[in-house]
């Protein structure tokens, strides 16, 4: 018994509790998309370099989560037509650059 709990919990050990809701998108391939689609749209709405829309305070996202939703929500209010994978690269890019939220 003492052996199947032993293995159990190193097995358990192995995966994290609670997976970034992105999985393992590329936060580089991420930083291409949302510089190709979203910087003009930030740039519109706020001015300067349009990062202001993740550093301004009173922002609304505070978990992984809520990143990638906004992301596919801009996705569906613009037309990007990305795909969910294309969704979470920007997701996994964007909480790499600003957020930096943790599970």
């Amino acid at each position: 018994m003492k052996a199947l709990t032993t293995s159990l919990v190193a097995s358990l050990m192995a995966f994290p509790a609670v997976a970034e809701p992105w999985g393992n998108a590329d936060p580089k391939a991420g930083k291409v998309l949302h510089e190709k689609a979203c910087v003009a749209c930030h740039v519109r709405l706020y001015g300067g370099d349009g990062s202001k829309m993740y550093t301004r305070d009173g922002r609304l996202l505070m978990t992984q989560l809520d990143i990638l939703q906004r992301v596919a929500a801009c996705n569906s209010q613009t037309n990007t037509g990305w795909f969910p994978e294309e969704e979470a690269e920007v997701s996994a890019y964007l909480n790499q650059q600003y957020y930096h939220f943790k599970n």
